[in-house]
């Protein structure tokens, strides 16, 4: 099933000199520039009736129409997944992720996942390609994530996300006594040798993570976390690479590390956290059709609380902020 496009438009006199793609992102912005691209690539969008490349540059005046067809979610099953909705208006969604929920449908996850439960949820969704879906969280990260329920939002929220307009802040516990905050600019990659890691490589994509201490333990510490970009474990790779991996990242840290002397308690609740420590706290964004700036926090899940508790009560807490 696919919903039909088709738009006409003329290209203004003051765009003259401008590249093609550059101009229809001007006259159609309710789609994004690489969906535009795309169509402009196949022949789907013409100008004065021919196939024109991206890179061409336009005089001015030239009819420009648009034939394409966009194809709905429909190979996914939206499924009755209960969801713990933050807030909702006719153009966007906001949501508290539980730990253990996919966001969208792979190999090993056709089903289950947060993309058939927007699907259910709101079923005209299906008109927005990931069905809204403009960022992850990991599996077992819980937080705040935003999905666009139409088109324009989508195309705006993607934009929000490439100008780094949309603050996103997590916490998380890490293995190590940090002295302080600071940041970490490394670019990453996927893994050379693992498929399924990411890892700091000089020829990846920059990525920037900046972290302040929150609260030190004897072998611990509770850290904010603001992301400057949005790379895939970002957090967790990056942590890893300073030698503070998060608690409970079997893949990042390795088997759990225990302290010396720790209580019988927090060596159950740290070797019982199956997940990383990782908890997306706050979103803020500029909303896509009011232009309001909107912000929203979350409390810790209950998992994560009950190990600061543990940690707090092994008794040598170093410093409190």
């Amino acid at each position: 099933m696919a919903e039909k496009i088709s738009l006409s438009a003329t290209v203004p006199v003051e765009l003259g000199g401008s590249r093609l793609d550059q101009v229809v992102a001007q006259l159609f912005p309710e789609h994004s520039r690489s969906r535009l691209t795309s169509w402009i690539k196949s022949g789907e969008l013409q100008v004065d009736g021919q196939a024109r490349r991206p890179r061409d540059k336009m005089l001015g005046g030239e009819s420009v129409h648009l034939e394409a067809e966009l194809q709905l979610e429909e190979r996914w099953e939206a499924q009755e997944i209960a969801l713990d909705i933050v807030y909702e208006d006719e153009d966007i969604l906001v949501l508290n992720k539980p730990a253990g929920l996919v966001v969208h449908p792979a190999a090993g996850n056709h089903d289950g996942t947060l993309l058939n439960a927007l699907l259910h949820h709101c079923p005209d969704i299906a008109a927005v390609p990931r069905a809204g879906i403009v960022h992850r969280l990991d599996k077992d990260t819980t937080g705040l994530m935003v999905v666009a329920k139409t088109l324009e939002a989508q195309t705006d929220l993607v934009g929000q996300l490439q100008e780094r307009s949309m603050g996103r802040e997590y916490e998380a516990v890490v293995t190590g006594v940090m002295t302080g905050g600071g940041t970490v600019d490394e670019p990453m990659a996927r893994h050379p040798k693992n498929r399924l890691k990411m890892a700091v490589h000089p020829m990846g994509k920059e990525a920037i993570t900046h972290y302040r201490v929150l609260q030190r333990f004897r072998a611990h510490t509770h850290i904010r976390v603001k992301l400057e970009t949005g790379r895939t474990h970002q957090i967790r790779v990056h942590m890893a690479h300073i030698h503070y991996p998060l608690v409970g990242d079997i893949l990042y840290a390795g088997r759990t590390r225990l302290p010396r002397g720790v209580s019988e308690e927090l060596q159950q609740a740290l070797r019982g956290f199956q997940r990383q420590a990782l908890h997306a706290r706050k979103l803020e964004l500029w909303h896509p059709t009011s232009g309001e700036q909107m912000s929203w926090e979350v409390d810790l899940p209950p998992d994560m609380a009950a190990l600061l508790t543990e940690l707090a009560e092994d008794g040598k807490q170093v410093e409190h902020y």
